[in-house]
């Protein structure tokens, strides 16, 4: 863990980079379902892979149900999706309209899980000063301390400087060719032109299969329970 304090500036946020939130159809999807949904959306919009600056969000459900447990992380076991379960692309803006009309009404096959995608929305990045990765990726015999000062060298490119960091424990992630090891990161207190830096360029290979990918978090101890309720 690093921990540094320091102050913060703001900056305006670009509208160069934004998510489209689609509205979901359908009962179930995956567990780990990150392989399934970036292939049914690149295949629809291949630009995806084309364009580094595309993130396939994976799809989150809250598991706010009294006594609720979610599964084990792995393509079998089922995530009941709700009204409220939406599907994240982060795209450039010049791609916005063209991406909505491809992916709106789309039918999807996520491992054997029917979803259909509805209207979308436009929501800007955030300028909140902590962030959220679900699943960067990782080295499969990488401590934690190694991750974190690599992933510290990797955002020095970027002249980003970790302030206060956390990461979680591995989780392998499903791909035909073999599992993909990653881990969750939460960064705080970052500058405002620095979120929204990080926020637009990510972390990292994997942005069509949602590795990188960094989303506003409340901080520390919702990055705890997050994590618990992601296992």
């Amino acid at each position: 863990m690093f921990w540094e304090e320091d102050e913060k500036i703001n900056a305006k946020v670009p509208d160069s980079i934004l998510d489209l939130l689609f509205e979901i159809r359908g009962r179930e999807i995956p567990v780990d379902h990150a392989y399934a949904l970036s292939t049914a959306i690149t295949s629809i919009a291949p630009e995806i892979l084309e364009d580094g600056r595309f993130g396939v969000h994976t799809i989150h459900v809250a598991g706010s149900q009294n006594g609720w447990e979610r599964p084990d992380f792995n393509t079998e076991n089922r995530l009941i999706i709700s009204r409220r379960t939406k599907f994240t692309l982060r795209v450039p803006r010049e791609h916005a309209s063209a991406a909505e009309e491809k992916l709106s009404g789309a039918q999807l096959d996520l491992g054997g899980c029917q979803i259909t995608l509805g209207k979308a929305k436009e929501r800007p990045l955030s300028k909140q000063g902590t962030i959220f990765s679900r699943y960067v990726q990782s080295d499969p015999d990488e401590s934690e301390m190694n991750f974190l000062q690599r992933i510290a060298n990797e955002l020095k490119q970027h002249d980003i400087r970790i302030k206060k960091a956390m990461c979680g424990k591995n989780v392998s992630v499903y791909t035909p060719d073999g599992p993909i090891e990653s881990r969750s990161l939460m960064l705080a207190d970052l500058l405002t032109e620095e979120t929204l830096k990080l926020q637009e360029v990510g972390l990292g290979p994997g942005r069509h299969m949602g590795f990188g990918i960094f989303i506003p978090h409340k901080g520390i101890e919702a990055v705890n329970k997050g994590e618990e309720e992601e296992k």
